[in-house]
């Protein structure tokens, strides 16, 4: 009985030994994830200009806006400053940017270069109103910096734009590159010449023609002709005439015959007479 019982004590002693052993180890709490940083908004990248600036472009914040100073500064547009001053064109641009609502003007600048292209005597073949058409063509009577000129939309208005729907240009802005058409001509713009915040003067390699030089001109109507009636009238008074002619004439045949049976009945009363007078005898 008494190794019964140690049996089962030691029986005991070993499952509960081996159930200790069995158990696993507490396991080690688990270390939170680490956050990962979150990615920084980069800043918006400045925006390009779509015009490059040209390496004898004159000092944006020098403060002078004295067109003819600005482009006599920036050499090769000798042409353009005499037609700016021949046309007057210089004082309507220079009053227009001093007055104008709308926040400044940008010129189209053609170099001698561009000028030389035209065909011999263009610009004298022009009337007066055409010269100066010509030359406020090159104007834009609103201020567009060189990073915009992809808002403008077609087509712009210009200077010479005397309606809405002539004197226009259309812009076209891709890369870094500005295509100007004006239906006539397809030019780029190579460089600023000069910019602030109202004023903008850009290179442009072509002298920019307006399709409106191109447009029939309107012919003068033709003069009335005559009235029909009147022309009648006319030919009635004519016949008229020939028939008052012919009718003289008749009368006059009448007369005329009238005056010789006369005669003649006279002078065969005559002889009859005589007759008489000699039987008489």
């Amino acid at each position: 009985m008494n190794q019964i019982l140690s049996l089962s004590l030691l029986l005991l002693l070993l499952i509960f030994s081996t159930t200790i052993l069995a158990q696993s180890p507490a396991a080690a709490p688990k270390k939170a994830p680490a956050k990962k940083p979150s990615p920084t908004t980069p800043a918006p990248a400045p925006t390009k200009p779509l015009v490059p600036s040209l390496p004898q472009s004159p000092s944006s914040d020098s403060g002078s806006q004295d067109i003819i100073k600005i482009l006599r500064k920036a050499k090769s547009f000798n042409t353009l400053i005499r037609l700016l001053k021949t046309t007057q064109i210089i004082n309507q641009v220079n009053a227009q940017l001093v007055t104008t609502k709308s926040g400044g003007i940008t010129i189209l600048a053609p170099d001698d270069g561009a000028f030389s292209e035209l065909k011999a005597g263009f610009f004298n073949s022009l009337g007066e109103r055409q010269q100066k058409e010509l030359i406020q063509f090159h104007v834009l009577p609103v201020y567009v910096s060189s990073s915009n000129f992809d808002a403008l939309s077609n087509p712009v208005l210009t200077l010479a734009s005397d309606s809405p729907t002539g004197f226009q240009i259309n812009v076209t802005a891709y890369g870094n590159s500005v295509n100007i058409t004006s239906g006539v001509v397809n030019a780029t713009l190579t460089g600023i010449v000069y910019t602030d915040k109202t004023l903008a003067i850009y290179h442009v390699d072509k002298v920019l023609i307006p399709l409106d030089f191109s447009k029939p001109k309107s012919i003068a109507p033709a003069p009335a002709l005559a009235k029909a009636p009147k022309a009648d009238k006319e030919n009635s008074s004519a016949e008229d005439d020939d028939q008052g002619e012919t009718t003289k004439n008749s009368s006059a045949a009448i007369s005329l015959l009238s005056n010789v049976h006369g005669t003649m009945l006279v002078s065969l009363g005559a002889a009859l007479f005589a007759a008489a007078a000699t039987i008489s005898c």
